[in-house]
């Protein structure tokens, strides 16, 4: 049984994600590394600091190798990271004339953060297909039902006529906003890491700045200097998720609470009740809401790994492994359910006649 809600044999049905877990699947990341190592190898060779076919063996080799899994478990536990043993396989597998050309120059923390930026990449790109769908939803509902009128509420009370525009523009328009900061955020916030040991590209001497170009533009990253004990854009990105799902959230809420008002609205597929087969329970809004306070909370651990110390930091570093997997899932989930939910809406605002 597995110990996240995420992959959980049953859990994951309702809070999982299939498409997103893909993107943190053991075959993405090694994917993600050996992207890594193919295109550093073939932008020194470029630069004339490895032979040409050096690159061209490590290319060959990188599109065919399967690491031991056995293995990398092994030396993960023992170095902390899994890029000393990969890449010990990885140059047995070159061969031993040219094995000293793989992984030159870099280190585990280039490899590691590039692959991440790699995998986010795509992440942020569905998630802002993901996010036009439900844009569409919105606009879909507008037209359906946004003359409609409904009681508006606050602080829980009812207060005056509002129209279910109103409402629908509430739960709309900061998602339009996230969308584009995550646009800005795709064009400009997925740097390649290049650095080396302490940051300073010192065996690569005058040619790094080319190379980590060269690798940024095979890879499709941004080229920025190396950022190995800077993560601000790593904590940015956790903070635009907390921002999707705290958004989505109130969705959530506003439908559960819609529902628990009776006749204001009515929703197809609600969940069943093990003790009255009468309930149709809201289950997507409260999904919705439980994965906003899930990233709430987990964005702060994030804002704790921004205290890296010196040019490394083995610690913070962990710690954003623990957790931004976990955020992402979470984000990708419910962008899911509330796409859904959205489809599941068949009236709104019934309870006061139409004007």
């Amino acid at each position: 049984m597995s110990s996240s809600a995420f992959t959980h044999p049953f859990l994951s049905a309702l809070l999982g994600d299939d498409e997103t877990a893909g993107f943190f699947s053991v075959e993405a990341d090694i994917a993600a590394m050996l992207g890594f190592e193919r295109a550093l190898a073939n932008a020194e060779a470029a630069a004339g600091l490895v032979p040409v076919a050096a690159a061209e063996r490590i290319g060959e080799v990188c599109t065919t190798f399967v690491p031991d899994m056995s293995a990398l478990r092994a030396g993960t536990a023992k170095d902390g990271v899994v890029v000393p043993e990969f890449v010990r396989q990885l140059r047995s597998a070159v061969g031993k004339e040219l094995e000293s050309y793989v992984h030159f120059g870099a280190t585990s923390q280039d490899v590691i953060d590039t692959g991440l930026m790699l995998r986010l990449q795509q992440v942020c790109r569905m998630f802002l297909g993901r996010l036009s769908g439900l844009d569409e939803g919105f606009e879909r509902l507008q037209d359906q039902i946004g003359s409609h009128r409904m009681m508006g509420r606050t602080r829980m009370q009812a207060a005056m006529p509002i129209s279910v525009e109103d409402r629908l523009r509430a739960w709309r328009e900061p998602l339009q906003r996230h969308r584009q900061r995550l646009e800005q955020f795709a064009a400009e916030g997925f740097p390649v890491q290049l650095g080396g040991a302490v940051g300073n590209l010192d065996k690569l001497r005058d040619k790094g700045p080319v190379i980590r170009l060269a690798v940024a533009s095979e890879l499709g990253l941004a080229d920025e200097p190396q950022w190995q004990s800077q993560r601000d854009r790593v904590a940015e990105f956790a903070g635009l998720l907390s921002l999707i799902t705290g958004s989505l959230g109130k969705l959530g809420q506003d439908v559960a609470l819609l529902a628990q008002s009776g006749g204001e609205i009515e929703l197809s597929g609600g969940g069943g009740s093990s003790a009255m087969a009468h309930k149709q329970n809201p289950v997507g809004a409260e999904v919705l809401v439980s994965l906003a306070r899930f990233n709430a909370t987990q964005v702060s651990g994030l804002h704790h790994s921004l205290v890296h110390e010196q040019e490394r930091s083995g610690a913070a570093w962990t710690l954003e492994w623990l957790i931004l997997p976990q955020m992402v899932m979470a984000a990708g989930a419910a962008l899911r359910i509330a796409t859904e939910l959205l489809t599941n809406i068949r009236s709104l605002g019934s309870q006061i006649h139409n004007s």
